[in-house]
């Protein structure tokens, strides 16, 4: 048996399944794992230092799978804002078929994607956001749910609600992102009226993932309270692993007169990116979801999509199909 979707057959994959863009971790060995084990696999184009890295990265991504795969495209607001419409550029010259997009106002980006017909899933944590990515044109939107890791918005709605609430809102297909970690939730996001699920970090924790050994067993050591909210004070919430630093930073954020540069030194990205290659948990922030409690393996990617998706058949054949009666 095999799960058909709206997804699968709008992204042209097996499975109902995506690898979410992450910085840091959203390369070419990454998305070419998935990719091969039926899934969508997603480059994270501004882990590339500039839009030629990204290139090259496209071209070795395509050299390492015959399957689709995608390109996150994520717009933050920076001091020094990175070339955008460079990448842009590349990702529609190297003639990528899907993009995930997220962040502020990608308009003119989605204009870009859509004119060169390309596939675009706009990642949102709120109703209304989905509502203006539907109206802009995009082909399907990701709801992220409160549980997921990195920015959940400042509404902190879980996917239970923001789901169900989806699937009488939108004329679009939508994708359940957000604690979404094994064969269970593959099924209720389904049954909630999701076309199929979007996963970061349950793909950390894969043998494929470029990341440090030491941090894939720690995630497995953790569970669904081993993260962390920061950056509340500035409606910019995170959600990152619960480490001695986000203790710091949460204790620093109690001060009603905190600034961000009160906490900058601590949360530096270059501190967080070496935590993915010197392997000690302690050295910086790192974006994780509350999906930590779901994972108690380091499967390979192939293991952990087909487990998923068998179960999640099984979840629905066996399961809930015979709990209806005549």
């Amino acid at each position: 048996m095999v799960l058909v979707t709206k997804l699968t057959k709008l992204l042209g994959i097996k499975h109902p399944i995506i690898q979410g863009g992450m910085q840091h971790i959203g390369t070419a060995q990454m998305a070419s794992a998935v990719s091969n084990a039926g899934a969508l696999g997603v480059l994270t184009a501004l882990t590339q230092p500039t839009p030629e890295l990204l290139r090259q990265e496209i071209r070795k991504c395509r050299e390492m799978t015959d399957n689709p795969f995608g390109v996150n495209m994520t717009f933050l607001p920076a001091i020094n804002l990175p070339p955008y419409k460079e990448y842009a550029q590349v990702i529609i010259e190297e003639g990528v078929k899907v993009v995930e997009t997220a962040g502020n106002n990608p308009g003119d980006y989605i204009k870009m994607f859509k004119e060169a017909n390309i596939t675009v899933v706009h990642k949102c944590v709120a109703i209304r956001h989905a509502l203006t990515a539907q109206r802009l044109g995009v082909d399907a939107v990701s709801m992220d749910g409160f549980e997921c890791a990195g920015h959940p918005g400042e509404d902190d709605i879980t996917a239970l609600i923001l789901l169900a609430k989806s699937a009488r809102k939108l004329n679009i297909p939508f994708v359940a992102s957000g604690g979404i970690g094994d064969g269970r939730g593959l099924a209720a996001a389904l049954a909630l009226g999701a076309e199929g699920v979007n996963m970061g970090t349950r793909f950390m924790c894969t043998e494929e993932a470029p990341l440090h050994r030491a941090i894939k067993e720690k995630m497995v050591e953790a569970d669904e309270r081993s993260t962390a909210l920061v950056y509340r004070p500035f409606r910019n919430t995170a959600r990152i692993f619960k480490n001695d630093i986000a203790v710091q930073v949460n204790q620093i954020e109690k001060n009603p007169n905190v600034a961000f540069d009160d906490i900058k030194d601590l949360v530096a990205g270059v501190r967080g990116k070496q935590v993915f290659t010197n392997g000690d948990p302690e050295f910086g922030v790192w974006t994780a979801g509350q999906v930590l409690g779901l994972i108690d393996d380091i499967p390979t990617c192939e293991v952990l999509v087909n487990r998923m998706v068998i179960d999640a058949e099984s979840i629905i054949v066996d399961r809930l199909a015979n709990m209806v009666r005549q």
